[in-house]
């Protein structure tokens, strides 16, 4: 592993953790896995916040749609083996459908181009008000025809979805959620991965939670519901660790994969831009896709009622991250991104140097927490209470040599607001431990020795 991914890894878990105290959410599981490989895997906070059940990296939770890129990885495993073509019209498929829903196609419902109703009539599923659809209902929904003509924008669409997993079924001639745990969940080499509840007996399953509002407190949800026809769009249960492996299998690059390069860069390549967002998001075959600074991605997201997911690749760095959240307002996305952006930084600047490394650690006032990141020829001073705690980050160049206790540096690099061109200071007591930073004039501090100040002023 290169020495700027450990250092990266050793930081992302300290800045989610104060993450995690500062939003009060329940809990986070983050694994990132390099060329198929496992490198980094944690989680923090609770399985279920009532009960006071620790969350663990092996607790399973809902990773809703998710569920798509499986069952487009399935079509496009059928697709090589000359059973289906993604512009077979879906009613050469499944039969008895609109004649105007039957003529899509099968690239169509896997780009979400394909016009149908997203979620039918009554979508009380979502909110648990009632059970998920059936095939009669889905088909219910589908009986009017698309709802706009397809082939014309980008236009989500969860029955879209349940059309592609009736599709594999007619196919194969076996149940959807049996073929594809076979074909592609255990052909991926996943063991912690079910196309839907419930669980086998013994496998540790981690509550979704409320938001805090109209309550005024979080409640758990089950989370256990059986989605049936839905499942193609949204019922598989996962962990962090098996979706990063399976979407960093996805990667054209990859050495392993069930799919050919071919086929998985059919599945990756940006077909539909999402146009009214500002958020530069692109769709391709059941797959998500941007770019966040000079690095693109592609992934995906899901939202399960108490459950917010996502997970996403970086080809050029041959890195999967997948970040699970359960709580309805879960911080998965922003959370996945923050990971992204430390993991740029480090990658541009390198992990610390002999002469930087001594300058770390997390220093608190009244303001607030900074965090000292060394690298290679300089030190970051991030924020970790930011979504991105090295946007527009101040950078110190270290003077080399000791000064009595003292560490010196100068902020070469700062916002026109902050401290740029001014000194800081790094103290240390007669144990030869850092106990003050100090940048420019401003005394900053361990947070129990801050806790203590405020303490005492304040209370």
């Amino acid at each position: 592993m290169d020495k700027w991914l450990a250092a990266a890894l050793d930081y992302l878990p300290r800045w989610l953790e104060y993450q995690m105290r500062a939003t009060e959410q329940p809990g986070v599981v983050v694994a990132i896995v390099q060329a198929g490989r496992l490198i980094g895997e944690f989680a923090i906070g609770h399985a279920d916040v009532p009960g006071g059940v620790d969350l663990t990296a092996r607790h399973r939770m809902r990773v809703a749609s998710h569920s798509k890129t499986f069952t487009a990885a399935g079509l496009l495993k059928l697709r090589e083996q000359g059973r289906v073509q993604l512009d077979d019209p879906i009613a050469r498929h499944v039969r008895d459908l609109h004649p105007a829903v039957g003529a899509v196609t099968v690239a169509q419902l896997l780009s979400h181009s394909a016009g149908v109703i997203r979620d039918g009539r009554d979508a009380g599923q979502w909110t648990d008000r009632r059970p998920y659809l059936n095939e009669a209902q889905i088909r219910a929904d589908l009986a009017d025809g698309p709802v706009l003509e397809p082939n014309t924008r980008f236009k989500y669409s969860n029955h879209g979805f349940a059309l592609a997993g009736l599709a594999i079924e007619s196919i194969t001639g076996e149940p959807y959620r049996e073929w594809i745990a076979r074909e592609i969940v255990a052909a991926s080499g996943l063991r912690e991965t079910s196309p839907d509840a419930p669980l086998s007996p013994g496998q540790p399953f981690a509550r979704g939670h409320s938001g805090k509002l109209p309550l005024g407190v979080r409640v758990a949800i089950p989370g256990e519901n059986i989605t049936g026809t839905l499942a193609p769009a949204t019922g598989f249960v996962s962990t962090a660790a098996d979706l990063a492996r399976f979407f960093g299998s996805l990667s054209p690059g990859a050495r392993r994969s069930v799919l050919t390069a071919a086929s998985r860069r059919e599945m990756t390549r940006r077909l539909w831009l999402e146009a009214h967002s500002s958020l530069g998001r692109w769709y391709g075959l059941g797959t998500i896709s941007g770019t966040l600074g000079d690095w693109d991605w592609f992934g995906h997201s899901g939202a399960f009622q108490g459950y917010l997911t996502r997970t996403a690749v970086v080809p050029a760095q041959d890195l999967s991250l997948s970040v699970l959240t359960n709580a309805i307002d879960g911080l998965s996305g922003p959370w996945l991104d923050g990971c992204l952006h430390i993991l740029r930084a480090f990658a541009r600047h390198g992990a610390a140097s002999r002469a930087t490394a001594p300058w770390h650690g997390r220093w608190w006032s009244l303001w607030g927490a900074w965090d000292l990141l060394p690298m290679s020829d300089r030190v970051l001073i991030a924020a970790p209470g930011q979504l991105n705690p090295v946007i527009d980050a101040s950078e110190i160049d270290v003077r080399p040599g000791l000064r009595g206790r003292a560490r010196e540096g100068l902020i070469m690099l700062a916002g026109g607001f902050g401290h740029h061109r001014e000194p800081v200071r790094l103290l240390h007591d007669s144990h030869g431990r850092p106990s003050e930073f100090w940048m420019s004039g401003t005394k900053l501090l361990p947070q129990d020795k801050l806790a203590r100040e405020m303490a005492a002023r304040y209370r």
